[in-house]
């Protein structure tokens, strides 16, 4: 089927009811007489198939078009909504290995706004431990609060402890259900008191609404001896951010900055462009004829359209920081364009890695949606289409490992300290790295901070989940 695309997005990184031509499928015969199964997804599955053979990163591994069932009449979970969605994963490669990226979507309104980081939530992220061995009663603790969202403006920050969701004690059956299916809240908080975490008698009420992410969450310059360290919170790559971003780096030059640690930790990726912006604003001697990195695509697409071959470039910054090495704060929740950074910068200068592995995604995938007019559904899928390679041709972290840190540190001190207090555990790691002096761990701490042993069920997870993914994207073409 035909499909004439005005726009789309590459994504390095789902179902419902919708009009379209209904397909005649296989014949039937029940007695002497003969029926025809009909099916309502054949014409969007088609579609699916047909944007995959020509765009997917391994679309050479496709069975044939015929080999398929374009007329699948339930889903995965038996549910005719599922139809098609149950469709796009049966093609994948080796999923939910090999390629374990590859996602699809019922609304691409809804997906195109979450990549722009918006999204509809009470706004924070958490990790939800359990509170003992028992593996019952849950604890969430606040790992970050999105500026100017409705937790925020409720009073909700990071290093809170939550304990009840309207009243109800949280636990490992709960824990997801009771931030989806409630609009409004009342989040009970909690503290560590004779050695256990009991609610404080303290609450905050929040309801839900739609949020636009600022990724320049927090920033700071350290000065510790000749050192001058700037310290970014950075949580997403937004371009529409891009000029505030410039900013805070002409804040840092200003200052003399001669140390920089970017805390990714909860940066799942997003624009490559803004990834390509921090690298160049970064780089020790930048030179825009050197590569950042180069895209692969499959044999179709670099014929169709060979400038895709072309390298991206580092481009000329006046707040260019000149430095001899980049301090990077990591977890397992730093993905796609964040590891860009990372792979795009060892080339040029020493990325020293504090934290925990990355999550390891080297490729990135296309948003494609029906441009006929009218739509015949609402579908935007996000199938893999390229993989990136450093100027060395590099791209070895692309597993379930990801990149290493050269300083192992847990984030798991909890509840978690302000972002830029100097004795919170990753900042603390690598401000002595830097400066060769030991910070006391309670340096600035007026609360009990204590190690958890206790099954961690999630990490930095936002409470839309919709806003969990791993993505890269750019403009296409280029």
């Amino acid at each position: 089927m035909k499909t004439k695309l005005n726009k789309f997005f590459l994504i390095i990184l789902v179902v419902g009811v919708f009009s379209c031509k209904i397909d005649t499928v296989e014949p039937t015969t029940t007695g002497t007489t003969t029926s025809t199964i009909t099916s309502p997804n054949a014409a969007a599955n088609s579609w699916v198939y047909d944007q995959l053979k020509e765009w997917y990163l391994w679309s050479d591994k496709l069975p044939s078009k015929d080999k398929t069932n374009l007329a699948l009449v339930t889903g995965k979970d038996g549910e005719a909504a599922d139809i098609t969605k149950h469709y796009f994963y049966s093609l994948l490669n080796d999923y939910p290995n090999t390629d374990r990226f590859s996602w699809i979507r019922e609304n691409v309104a809804d997906l195109t706004a979450s990549l722009s980081g918006i999204s509809t939530s009470f706004g924070f992220s958490r990790s939800a431990v359990y509170l003992d061995n028992t593996q019952t009663n849950v604890v969430f603790f606040i790992s970050n609060v999105i500026l100017g969202s409705p937790a925020e403006k409720a009073g909700l920050k990071r290093g809170d402890i939550i304990l009840t969701i309207n009243g109800t004690q949280i636990n490992g059956t709960n824990f997801s259900s009771l931030i989806a299916n409630n609009e409004t809240a009342t989040f009970g908080l909690g503290e560590f008191k004779n050695g256990a975490y009991v609610l404080s008698g303290k609450t905050i009420t929040a309801t839900k609404g739609v949020v636009q992410n600022n990724p320049i969450q927090f920033s700071k310059i350290i000065e510790k001896g000749n050192k001058k360290i700037g310290y970014l919170v950075y949580t997403q790559f937004l371009e529409t951010f891009d000029e505030q971003l410039k900013q805070v780096f002409g804040q840092f030059k200003t200052a003399g900055v001669n140390e920089l640690i970017l805390d990714l930790r909860t940066n799942g990726g997003g624009r490559i462009s803004s990834a390509d912006l921090i690298s160049s604003l970064v780089v020790k001697n930048l030179n825009i004829n050197n590569v950042i990195h180069q895209d692969e695509w499959n044999a179709t697409i670099k014929a169709k359209y060979p400038s895709v071959a072309t390298p991206t470039k580092f481009s000329n910054q006046p707040n260019n920081l000149n430095l001899n090495r980049l301090f990077v704060l990591t977890s397992n929740s730093t993905a796609s364009a964040s590891e860009l950074v990372i792979n795009s910068l060892r080339p040029y200068m020493d990325v020293v890695i504090v934290g925990q592995n990355t999550y390891g995604k080297n490729v990135g995938s296309i948003t494609l949606k029906d441009e006929s007019s009218p739509a015949r559904w609402s579908w935007g899928m996000q199938p893999i289409v390229l993989r990136t390679v450093n100027s060395k041709g590099e791209s070895d972290y692309g597993t379930k490992t990801g990149f290493s840190p050269n300083f192992v540190v847990s984030d798991n001190i909890y509840p978690f300290k302000p972002w830029g207090d100097e004795s919170e555990t990753l900042l603390k790691k690598a401000l002595e790295v830097i400066t060769g002096v030991v910070i006391p761990a309670e340096a600035s701490a007026s609360r009990s901070f204590r190690t958890m042993s206790t099954t961690v069920l999630e990490q930095n997870v936002s409470d839309n989940p919709a806003d969990n993914r791993k993505d890269m994207f750019v403009t296409f073409p280029k």
